[in-house]
């Protein structure tokens, strides 16, 4: 399987992410640069954590002009897999392809913390090696995470099962102190409606091997690699 990550100015997660894909999980993966418009073949298409045109206007708001983003689009669109990360999921949202935005965090502090997350849904291309419930433990790094939908839109949301990961305790109970960003319903993750695009605050790259004190964000590198294999065969 062939990954692309997308690299903006501003992008500081883009390496730390190509190493989980090409040397923890062994998989083909190649830079994208932001002003290019080949997507060179790639499966999925991820967008990096980081700090795009250093956050200037808001969050995402001018990554979302790159060029790259309408072929982007265009892969989502075609049913090709696109997966953002902290800032790349709010690039995702400032494009229109995932609903919501961030707001700045409850605490109006960047925070930076291992989280708890549990598995809402298993049918995504990302999620689908997991299990029902199961409680993984993932890094957030971010000052824009509070998650927000007028309340018709988040009912919806909720209802179309759209909403992957939420912030948990360790014991997998939503509790307040276990949202570290004021979140609505505690979001961490969420798909589109086709669920071939998903978006997710916690940096899974920041989770990919022992040697960082955990493995859990590799489940969904194994995740997707599953279920490209599983549609191919």
């Amino acid at each position: 399987m062939k990954f692309g990550v997308v690299v903006f100015p501003g992008s500081n997660c883009d390496h730390d992410t190509y190493h989980m894909i090409r040397h923890v999980a062994a998989e083909e993966a190649v830079f994208l640069w932001h002003q290019d418009v080949d997507l060179r073949g790639v499966d999925i298409v991820i967008l990096p954590g980081g700090f795009s045109y250093g956050d200037y206007l808001r969050s995402g708001a001018i990554a979302k002009f790159s060029p790259i983003m309408e072929s982007v689009k265009d892969h989502a669109a075609r049913g090709g897999l696109v997966l953002g990360i902290c800032n790349g999921f709010q690039i995702l949202q400032e494009a229109g392809l995932l609903p919501g935005a961030m707001l700045r965090n409850a605490s109006l502090k960047f925070l930076c913390q291992p989280v708890c997350l549990r598995t809402e849904q298993l049918n995504t291309p990302f999620t689908s090696g997991l299990t029902q419930g199961e409680v993984l433990e993932i890094p957030i790094a971010h000052n824009d995470g509070n998650f927000f939908l007028p309340p018709a839109e988040l009912n919806e949301l909720e209802a179309r099962g759209q909403v992957v990961f939420r912030y948990v305790d360790a014991q997998g109970n939503q509790a307040r102190q276990a949202n570290p960003n004021g979140s609505l319903n505690g979001i961490a993750g969420i798909v589109n409606a086709e669920r071939n695009v998903m978006g997710m605050m916690p940096h899974p790259e920041r989770a990919s091997e022992a040697v960082l004190g955990c493995s859990d964000g590799l489940r969904l590198i194994r995740s997707i690699v599953g279920s490209l294999r599983q549609v191919r065969s």
